[in-house]
């Protein structure tokens, strides 16, 4: 069984944890129990992917939500930041990633193993994973596309667009950024019936770090699907105007409190580890959490549908 988490400043007693779970209905997504999803190769038009979020620290919490998210055969794995605890040193990376992911990672040059034949692991930086100097270690491990601290790729009926939320992104993080003018600009270019946008510092959450202002920037007016982050240790599906946000940062094993609901915080969750499960085809894409309970316990499912 796992433990809690540790720190003194994030410790609530059994019952005040569970007074922080919220259970809720929306009209396109269902949230419940149900059997670990079966494993399944997926043609060129359908796309199974896993998103972990806070994850490296080379613990039992990150290898349990591996064990789960491996199990699912994933074409890919995307992360939403804080790849590599406590500072992002060059020394700590490959216990912390490449040990757990090391065969979804090409090129792969650490000791744990074989890597991928083409890179199937696609991060996104963290406050983290910033500590060292110019994230240098994050940038020297992974070779991906772009400029590496921003980037997006295709793949089957998803465009993934990875951000950097940090303060230290040279590129800025505002909503007039060089950052922002570039997103804007590949997701009028994108030809995938989904966008999607990931990065590590949420603009809306509920949690202990809290929303950010300034990365509420116009997703979707710009064409995004939903919105993938992280920095909060937990799980949290937030739906403004019709749109989701997810907050997804229950890779480890210390998870954090819920402060006073945000307005939209439609499932709030810090039980237990976890990690998102995504599916899609040409008409529908399904975001699921699961936490590592019981080898895999559904928490959220929500499903959008194309309309024509």
């Amino acid at each position: 069984m796992l433990s809690g988490p540790r720190s003194p400043i994030l410790l609530h007693s059994r019952r005040e944890m569970l007074a922080l779970v919220l259970v809720a209905l929306v009209v396109f997504c269902l949230l419940g129990r149900a059997s670990a999803p079966a494993a399944a190769q997926t043609p060129e038009d359908r796309v199974r992917f896993a998103v972990i979020g806070d994850y490296g620290s080379g613990g039992q919490g990150e290898a349990a939500v591996a064990e789960m998210a491996r199990a699912w055969e994933p074409d890919f794995i995307l992360t939403t930041g804080d790849n590599n605890y406590p500072d992002g040193a060059a020394s700590t990376i490959d216990a912390h990633v490449g040990q757990f992911y090391h065969d979804f990672i090409y090129p792969y040059h650490g000791r744990y193993g074989d890597g991928a034949s083409t890179n199937r692991f696609f991060p996104t930086l963290g406050n983290h994973d910033w500590s060292t100097a110019d994230a240098q270690p994050y940038l020297d491990y992974f070779m991906l596309p772009g400029n590496e601290r921003y980037y997006d790729l295709a793949w089957g009926p998803v465009h993934l667009f990875a951000l950097d939320s940090d303060y230290r992104e040279p590129d800025g993080i505002s909503a007039t950024s060089v950052q922002a003018a570039w997103l804007r600009e590949r997701l009028a270019a994108s030809t995938q019936p989904w966008n999607l946008v990931y990065f590590h510092v949420p603009p809306y959450s509920s949690g202990l770090h809290g929303s950010t202002s300034e990365l509420r920037w116009p997703f979707q007016e710009w064409g995004a699907t939903a919105v993938l982050t992280g920095h909060d240790h937990t799980y949290e599906r937030i739906v403004i105007g019709g749109f989701p946000y997810f907050v997804n940062g229950l890779g480890d094993d210390t998870w954090y409190v819920f402060k006073t609901p945000v307005k939209g915080s439609a499932v709030r969750y810090n039980r237990a580890s976890g990690a998102m499960l995504v599916e899609a085809d040409e008409r529908t894409i399904t975001f699921e959490f699961w936490s590592v309970v019981d080898g895999g316990t559904l928490v959220d499912r929500c499903t959008i549908t194309r309309s024509g």
